[in-house]
C-alpha cells in the first residue's frame, strides 16, 4: 500500500512539473511565427529548451535598483535587408523566439519610450541569442 501511495505521489509530482513547464502558444506576426513569454520558472525553462529549434532567441531585461530584472511588454519590430517591416509584436515576457529565414535584419526594440536597434545576421541551422538590456 505504501508503495502504491508513493507511486501515486510521484506521478502527481511529475504531472505537475509537466503542466508548469508548458511552452506558450505559437503566434504569428506578419506571417512570421513566434513564441513569447517566460513568466515563471517553468515557462522560462520550457522556452529556453525550445530555443535550440528556433533561429532567434531574444532576451529582454532592464536595470532596476542596481540589478538586472526581466521585463515584458517591449515592442519588437524587425526589418529585412530592404528596410521593410516583416515582424511587429509585443513581448509577453522576457523571452521571444522568432522564426526568421537566413538573412540580414535589424531588430528595433522599444520599452518605456526608449528604443534600441541591433543588426543581426541569421544563418541556417545556427540558432542565436540576442540580449537587449535597458538602463
Amino acid at each position: 500500500m505504501k508503495t502504491l501511495l508513493k507511486s501515486i505521489a510521484l506521478t502527481a509530482c511529475l504531472l505537475t512539473t509537466i503542466v508548469w513547464a508548458q511552452i506558450p502558444d505559437t503566434q504569428r506576426s506578419l506571417g512570421i511565427s513566434y513564441i513569447s513569454g517566460g513568466v515563471g520558472e517553468g515557462e522560462s525553462t520550457a522556452i529556453l529548451a525550445e530555443a535550440k529549434q528556433w533561429p532567434l532567441l531574444l532576451e529582454l531585461s532592464q536595470l532596476e535598483n542596481g540589478r538586472g530584472v526581466w521585463i515584458f511588454g517591449s515592442q519588437i519590430k524587425i526589418t529585412n535587408s530592404k528596410g521593410a517591416v516583416i515582424f511587429d509584436a509585443k513581448a509577453d515576457g522576457p523571452y521571444m523566439l522568432v522564426n526568421l529565414d537566413a538573412g540580414d535584419y535589424v531588430i528595433q526594440a522599444s520599452y518605456q519610450g526608449v528604443e534600441q536597434k541591433r543588426a543581426i545576421s541569421i544563418k541556417a541551422a545556427q540558432p542565436q541569442k540576442i540580449s537587449i538590456f535597458w538602463k
